[in-house]
């Protein structure tokens, strides 16, 4: 289901991810139960440890600091499967927000300067 290149991050950028995906699953201000259920097979799929995982349970009942999720940070190379997780992420419901669509399409923005 998700991009095979994520299971080749480093441990500092798997978690970097998911904490981009969480910050979008928080865009409409609520985490619904597909979004968390998303979040969870992702957390699976590119192995984190069960510490890891913890902290993304963490991010699920408080969204991460807005500080923490800069996509000017996030390495060329890894611009693609961000978009792309978050993609999934605003999908995830069946309903995209209009808040949604336009952070995601700031990120894209973002990611692509």
């Amino acid at each position: 289901m998700f991009h095979f290149l994520a299971m080749k991050l480093d441990a500092a950028a798997r978690m970097n991810l998911m904490k981009f995906v969480c910050s979008f699953a928080w865009t409409d201000l609520k985490v619904s139960q597909a979004e968390r259920d998303l979040i969870m097979r992702i957390a699976g799929q590119i192995g984190l440890t069960n510490v890891e995982v913890g902290k993304v349970g963490e991010w699920l009942q408080v969204p991460p600091p807005p500080e923490e999720v800069d996509p000017t940070l996030v390495p060329a190379e890894h611009r693609q499967l961000f978009f792309d997780a978050a993609q999934l992420m605003v999908r995830a419901d069946g309903a995209i927000a209009p808040a949604e669509r336009e952070q995601l399409a700031l990120f894209r923005e973002l990611l692509e300067s």
